[in-house]
């Protein structure tokens, strides 16, 4: 299943399916349902019948709908670096030997086709192509197998940055150049894990304004999903509704001769095999 948020012509907020002929408003056919999305992964097990008889009858929405950020109420945005063997290689770091971990607030999520802020307090805003994991059910201490099970689904992520905040600043401030409202779109959909046959060989790319700019596959990773599950369950509690974004391929921004970053105008498209592309506008703030 595709499933998606989307706004309606009167701004009512629905949960649907993406299928190939358009949209089923899922919310619509049954106002039962939650309504949102994170409390929906919570409670899959109980309402997954539910929607699969819907799935089987209903026609695609006949209303014109707007696609939003697939999680309306993320509790935690944690996010892996120099997590691509290929990257790692290209900005000349070390093999890690435990994965890098790093968190992104809330406030920076947003949806398709919105657009991404340039601050402006940075002058060198990058570009970062990401595998994202939807965390389906509570895990604490989990081992890698156990972390499989608790996998609900994956998503197209784009782990925006500015450099010079995480880089230059006293300190680097990884945390702050991370988090700058707009720096973790998401979607267009959350893709159950049914639907992904072989997530370690998924092709990843990033194009701005029609030029390839990431390309590589996720073979190339480093840490697995259910090994990053794994590890960070050790320190905290993961929750339904949770993401992790799981690092980025080679060609970013910050790595090229000379360095490539996003300006005013600039239409990004994050492409990842089997689940969709993400596309979002780049601004300068007003």
């Amino acid at each position: 299943m595709r499933l998606v948020r989307f706004s309606r012509t009167d701004n009512s907020i629905g949960i649907g399916l993406q299928v190939p002929y358009g949209i089923q408003d899922l919310s619509l056919a049954d106002p039962s349902l939650p309504q949102s999305m994170v409390e929906l992964i919570d409670r899959w097990k109980t309402v997954q019948p539910r929607i699969l008889s819907l799935a089987k009858k209903l026609g695609a929405t006949d209303q014109e709908v707007k696609l939003l950020c697939p999680i309306d109420k993320p509790r935690k945005i944690l996010c892996i670096g120099l997590n691509y063997r290929d990257h790692a290689i290209e900005t000349k770091a070390p093999i890690p030997d435990e994965p890098i971990v790093f968190c992104k607030m809330p406030t920076a999520m947003i949806g398709p086709n919105e657009p991404i802020v340039l601050p402006k307090v940075s002058n060198s805003v990058d570009y970062e192509a990401e595998l994202v994991v939807i965390i389906g059910k509570t895990m604490k201490d989990v081992s890698p197998e156990q972390a499989a099970d608790g996998i609900f689904g994956y998503s197209v992520g784009h782990d925006v940055s500015a450099r010079d905040w995480q880089k230059d600043k006293p300190g680097k401030q990884w945390f702050l150049g991370k988090s700058f409202d707009t720096f973790a779109p998401l979607g267009p959909s959350i893709v159950t894990t049914d639907e992904v046959s072989d997530v370690s060989n998924l092709r990843v790319q990033c194009r701005i304004n029609g030029e390839t700019l990431q390309d590589s596959t996720t073979k190339e990773l480093i840490f697995s999903p259910v090994t990053l599950i794994s590890y960070i369950s050790q320190v905290m509690t993961l929750e339904p509704g949770d993401v992790i974004y799981t690092g980025t391929p080679p060609g970013v921004g910050v790595a090229r001769t000379p360095p490539r970053f996003l300006v005013n105008g600039d239409l990004v498209e994050i492409e990842i095999e089997s689940l969709g592309i993400l596309t979002n506008p780049v601004r300068s703030a007003s």
